[in-house]
């Protein structure tokens, strides 16, 4: 399989896998992962992007797989936790004091990770808290790091923020969960140029353009459904979705990819194209297209 995408005399094409709610120890399907890890080295990305919830309950055989899977990976990759990824509840002291001890050891160490390439900036924020069941927070040390990262990125490069809970209610989706410290932090992505947010949590893909301020950039969300296990949420239950992120000079497009557990193989349902804005003082959210669905 290869990333479908319209490339023009000239341009340069960067490709980029986003997935998300991994949740080993709840896996869907016996070969699910295989098959993902498979494509996506076939697609000859540039970078995966896992944007949370490696495991069900952070124990250190589920974190073993999910750093397997990482691992098998041709691509580099870029992964930030997500609320599974804590202590479980009844390992009260470490879920308070040192949440993400073994997310640390056993994936990553940065607190904010980062991936520059060619034109192309991302940058992955921490939003996973051991005080909270479900919800996350976004502390102020993280818009720190995006003003940071993004302010010293090529005026021209691709901005990219990874963040495992939403930053903003998509009124598409219903109620859902929104961090404490979104509103603070969509303002600060949109100051600072971002043109793209990944996402997670909800088990339920799906892409929308939002508008954080007024006569701010627009800022495409694009939230992955779980790719591989089996907590999609009602009427999306059995369903494993992924994103694939085809950027041109002047496009880029977001492809939903669904697993087909008939065919064994994941398949576009849903694209979606944008245009690249132009690196101006504002610009307005008519300046991004979607095809019908």
């Amino acid at each position: 399989m290869k990333f479908d995408g319209v490339k023009g005399a000239g341009e340069e094409v960067i490709r980029v896998a986003h997935i998300s709610d991994i949740h080993f120890g709840r896996i869907s399907h016996p070969t699910i992962v295989e098959t993902l890890v498979t494509e996506v080295n076939e697609a000859n990305v540039d970078l995966v992007v896992a944007s949370g919830d490696l495991t069900q309950r952070a124990f250190p055989w589920q974190y073993r797989e999910a750093a397997a899977m990482l691992a098998s990976f041709d691509a580099p990759w870029l992964a930030i936790p997500g609320n599974h990824d804590v202590f479980p509840w009844w390992r009260t002291y470490s879920r308070l004091f040192d949440p993400l001890r073994r997310f640390r050891n056993r994936i990553t160490e940065e607190r904010a990770p980062r991936f520059t390439k060619q034109d192309l900036a991302v940058l992955g924020i921490n939003s996973a808290t051991g005080r909270a069941i479900k919800n996350g927070k976004i502390e102020d040390s993280e818009r720190e790091a995006m003003q940071t990262f993004f302010r010293d990125a090529p005026g021209n490069a691709f901005r990219i923020l990874v963040v495992h809970h939403h930053l903003q209610e998509l009124k598409a989706l219903g109620a859902h969960d929104v961090a404490r410290g979104a509103e603070a932090t969509l303002a600060c992505a949109a100051e600072l140029d971002v043109d793209l947010i990944l996402c997670g949590h909800l088990h339920v893909s799906h892409v929308e353009t939002v508008v954080p301020l007024h006569d701010s950039n627009a800022i495409v969300i694009a939230t992955a459904g779980t790719a591989t296990s089996d907590r999609g949420r009602k009427p999306h239950k059995m369903q494993n979705i992924y994103n694939q992120i085809v950027i041109t000079n002047t496009n880029f497009d977001i492809v939903e990819r669904q697993f087909n557990r008939e065919r064994v193989v994941f398949e576009e349902v849903r694209r979606h194209t944008f245009q690249r804005a132009a690196r101006v003082s504002s610009y307005q959210e008519d300046h991004l297209s979607s095809p019908p669905e």
